[in-house]
């Protein structure tokens, strides 16, 4: 697909990661059977990562700087024992 302004529908098929890489950087695919464009791909609006929510404050809302006083691995270890 040179430069992938244009591309017939047999390529799309052969090179999809390539059109969806271009996709990705917000280009336009003109697909072209037989040399006559037929229809226009696009990125989508909407495509907007999503956004993380922030997981510290939410950690410091739980425990309300109370200290942990044991590791990950020990607090695991004792929740196995109790079974």
């Amino acid at each position: 697909m040179y430069r992938m302004k244009k591309a017939a529908v047999r390529e799309l098929g052969y090179r999809f990661r390539e059109a969806e890489s271009r996709l990705d950087r917000r280009e336009d695919i003109l697909i072209t059977p037989r040399m006559r464009a037929i229809a226009k791909l696009m990125p989508s609006p909407h495509a907007v990562p999503p956004r993380l929510p922030d997981f510290l404050t939410r950690l410091g809302g739980i425990y309300k700087n109370k200290r942990v006083k044991a590791t990950g691995a020990e607090l695991v270890a004792r929740e196995r024992g109790r079974y």
